[in-house]
């Protein structure tokens, strides 16, 4: 780095330690960014689409992870590069808002700055080119408006959504039973919206998985499972019309909060305490028993004492539920959750039609299904699967689906996918590169040949010729006009995606392109990196 002087010759300096750094400007700083950008996109290309292929990823602490959801990979990727972690933060964002996507979002972006490089190899000014990305995201944004339908559907007519649902599933590796969870995902949605204000509670949906089983085992419990079991073996294994008593404070005797000491020094002084202890234990039992509950489930342990009076007044009970759960059983029964034992009412409980035991293969593994419940606006997924991977990755999965029947609620425009919503985009915005006589038009046509990667890497990924298959649909759209034919990537014969029932989206789509034209135009326009140097 130069040095600079003053007016007397002496040199004085501008950058701190500057031998200790290293600086990259201009065009160089542009390109190394690019090619940053260009790697991650590189990453997750193999793995878009239905034929996508898995990532397999080891945390440091040994934890594998199998996996092909673009945030998941990114996520747990560990980047280092300032200009890779952008890349990350993409996916991520795209996760939080839309919740699927997140593989689509970072390859166009990594085709925008394949473009963007060859651009300004040919002296193009980054800012113009950003310029020409940004009004060809503004074309694409309208057009995929104009290109998309709406479909009606209600809680009997769930049709619509749960092919949506599965073509998100489709690129995972649940696809053999994408129909059944797709079913479940989109019941789950529906238990728990509200369709007038067009909302949806994720919260409210509590995803379980356990290892054993198959994946068709997989179900939709109308309530709330808890990974716990009834604190006495001899207590009832099922209980009908339950009335609830969620407790958080123990089943103990009060302990005082001073410090003291108390001197027994007969055996009848001891026998007193001793009943003094068993009368207390023997008020909080019968104090849930007076307000009318049939089962108690308590935040915390009991004594021992405790379970046995328990279980000898028929009161069955289960102990160290955790906060979460709580609050689900408390949501889902309509009880309240009471603090302490004087303030235990019979308002307070909650309600739920069947409280039952179940235990899984010969692990004795035991959990508690509460069901039928009074407000049934909580409701679990409960997964099954060979190991516990394969749950780890259903459960991403199911979460993929529950965000688009979400986004579906809330907005029931859908644009085709297979890669046609991104040919027809690029033909308007080619069409369109025509009216603008600046530099701009070429970054509009770059934008145009950068949306052709996303069905170039499908037809990639499911071993069709890419540039052959892409002419051939590209053509097939302007002559037929038709904006959905996409890349035919299962073989089933056609290339309209309106019969082989590809949806997707239409916020997410429109959310992808929107993200990955604004980090790019941010990479854009850096033109100087001074980072420290490696020691």
């Amino acid at each position: 780095m130069a040095l600079a002087f003053d007016e007397y010759g002496r040199p004085f300096i501008i950058l701190k330690e500057q031998e200790s750094k290293t600086r990259l400007r201009g065009i160089e700083a542009q390109k190394a960014n690019i090619s940053a950008g260009k790697a991650v996109a590189r990453i997750l290309r193999t793995s878009l689409g239905p034929k996508g292929m898995d990532k397999m990823l080891q945390s440091p602490d040994g934890d594998v992870t199998i996996t092909n959801d673009g945030a998941t990979i990114l996520e747990q990727m560990d980047v280092d590069n300032q200009i890779a972690k952008l890349m990350v933060e993409l996916s991520r964002s795209q996760d939080y808002e839309i919740g699927d996507g997140t593989t689509g979002v970072v390859v166009m972006a990594g085709a925008l700055l394949e473009q963007a490089e060859r651009l300004l190899e040919r002296g193009i000014h980054p800012i113009r080119i950003a310029e020409g990305y940004e009004v060809a995201s503004r074309i694409a944004f309208e057009h995929l408006e104009r290109i998309a339908q709406k479909f009606d559907f209600g809680p009997a007519n769930i049709e619509p959504l749960v092919q949506t649902c599965m073509t998100t599933l489709s690129s995972k590796i649940v696809n053999r039973c994408k129909r059944s969870l797709a079913e479940i995902s989109v019941k789950a949605v529906l238990a728990v919206a509200d369709l007038e204000r067009k909302d949806v509670n994720l919260d409210l949906i509590k995803v379980e998985g356990k290892v054993g089983g198959k994946l068709e085992d997989t179900e939709l419990i109308y309530g709330i499972t808890v990974d716990k079991d009834m604190s006495h073996p001899q207590m009832p294994k099922q209980i009908k019309d339950a009335k609830i008593a969620i407790l958080t404070c123990p089943f103990e005797p009060p302990k005082p909060k001073t410090k003291h000491k108390v001197d027994i020094d007969t055996v009848e002084k001891f026998q007193t305490l001793r009943q003094q202890e068993q009368k207390y234990f023997d008020d909080m039992v019968q104090k849930c028993k007076d307000v009318g509950s049939t089962l108690v489930i308590c935040q915390w342990g009991f004594d021992d004492e405790a379970n046995h009076l328990l279980m000898h007044r028929n009161l069955p009970a289960v102990r160290w539920v955790g906060g979460v759960e709580l609050e689900l059983i408390a949501i889902a029964t309509g009880g309240r959750i009471v603090p302490r034992f004087q303030e235990l009412t019979p308002e307070k409980l909650g309600k739920a039609g069947l409280v039952r035991e179940r235990s899984f293969g010969t692990t004795k593994d035991k959990m508690l299904y509460i069901e039928h419940c009074a407000n049934s606006r909580a409701v679990t997924i409960f997964i099954r699967g060979g190991n516990k991977m394969m749950i780890e990755e259903t459960k991403r999965s199911i979460h993929d689906a529950l965000c688009v029947a979400r986004n579906l609620i809330r907005n029931n425009s859908i644009v085709y996918g297979g890669g046609s919503a991104e040919i027809s985009c690029s033909i308007a915005v080619e069409a369109a590169a025509d009216k603008y006589p600046g530099v701009e038009q070429y970054a509009i046509r770059a934008f145009a040949d950068a949306l052709d990667a996303v069905p170039m890497a499908l037809a990639e990924n499911s071993g069709l010729q890419p540039i052959e298959t892409l002419s051939a649909v590209k053509s097939q759209q302007i002559k037929e006009n038709n904006p959905h034919c996409g890349i035919d990537c299962n073989d089933v014969g056609t290339n309209d995606m309106r019969e082989q029932n590809v949806f997707e989206t239409l916020i997410g789509k429109q959310q992808q392109i929107l993200l990955a034209t604004q980090v790019v135009k941010m990479i854009l326009k850096i033109d100087d990196v001074i980072s420290p140097s490696e020691y």
